[in-house]
């Protein structure tokens, strides 16, 4: 009978790599990092939670991605490079296929945008997995969220509302054909942080923020940290052909445009990059958008005051119900 792996097994295994980027990674007490001169460090981190940020049975390896994209959208949103990590994991077993294929996710994304995993913690409980990610920005040159100016276009990248979309079949609220599904799946399971754009908004965009609760909810903390307002023009939220093939109206209750409503100014786990920037920056955007690959649309503009109004393509007022999520309510 095989002897039982121990902690320091698992770690030595599974998640210790080479990290020539640092002074010390894994194996120590603490790592030890070295920033570059000119350079600030932007540090965040996420926790995702089995049963409320993922289903249980979710798949290690889009699993494993999908803890470090979080991660990594937080830095896009600041404008920052990505350069280490750590990782805390609370398991219920040593499972050797389940880790196997979680680090192979976690670590196939870390590779593409060069971040280095250099400690971290392992503990025996429910599954909880938390990372902490470190990136660099030059001295005064990070996104925030306090520069929104009145007069400013609001962005948006990619297309808005699918995890949540993907979520809404998932749990019967809708059915959606099997190629619609995989595309709003890989959003929910797998999606890509935005990196590149980030860093081509330094000394472009005045604020940014990624969109993890929901577009409407997001936008408010740029509003608030700005103490400005907003007016969003719903016809301009991007949309992919599955949330193009519900229902053009967004306000019959409890129908199909309830829900696309519903998942454009409040479906969480979008990860696409809300942004504000001057109306005189338009074509330098749009050349950004055609650089990158990635469709940046224009929604909406700050205005003087506070909160955020949705327009209606006939110019009337969207009531909202619902701006996003909160674990807490």
């Amino acid at each position: 009978m095989s002897k039982p792996m121990s902690e320091f097994d698992l770690i030595q295994r599974y998640f210790t790599r080479p990290t020539p980027g640092a002074v010390l990674g894994v194996g120590d007490d603490a790592a030890l990092l070295r920033i570059p001169d000119g350079m600030e460090l932007a540090v965040s981190t996420d926790m995702l939670v089995s049963g409320t940020h993922f289903f249980p049975d979710a798949a290690p390896y889009l699993l494993g991605h999908k803890t470090l994209a979080v991660n990594l959208s937080d830095l896009a949103a600041m404008g920052a490079q990505p350069r280490w990590a750590t990782l805390a994991l609370s398991l219920p077993q040593a499972d050797e296929a389940w880790l196997r294929n979680f680090s192979a996710g976690f670590f196939a994304l870390a590779e593409q945008h060069g971040v280095e995993l250099i400690g971290g913690d392992t503990t025996r409980g429910p599954l909880n997995l938390c990372v902490t990610i470190m990136g660099v920005a030059p001295q005064g040159a990070a996104l925030r969220r306090d520069g929104a100016k009145a007069g400013d276009d609001i962005w948006v990248s990619g297309t808005l509302g699918d995890a949540a979309l993907a979520l809404a079949h998932l749990q019967g609220r809708i059915v959606l054909a099997a190629e619609e599904l995989a595309a709003c799946a890989q959003r929910l399971h797998q999606p890509e942080p935005r990196v590149a754009l980030g860093l081509a908004l330094r000394g472009m965009a005045h604020s940014a923020i990624d969109v993890s609760d929901g577009l409407l909810a997001d936008l408010e903390h740029i509003l608030e940290c700005s103490k400005v307002g907003a007016e969003v023009q719903f016809e301009a939220l991007p949309r992919s052909p599955a949330m193009r093939s519900l229902s053009p109206s967004p306000s019959p209750a409890g129908g199909r445009g309830e829900l696309m409503q519903r998942c454009l100014l409040a479906g969480g786990d979008d990860y696409e990059l809300c942004f504000t920037a001057p109306a005189a920056r338009r074509k330098e955007i749009e050349d950004i958008s055609r650089q990158t690959g990635l469709p940046l649309a224009r929604i909406g503009v700050i205005v003087a005051g506070s909160g955020c109004m949705v327009r209606a393509a006939d110019g009337s007022v969207i009531k909202i119900e619902d701006s996003g999520y909160d674990h807490f309510r």
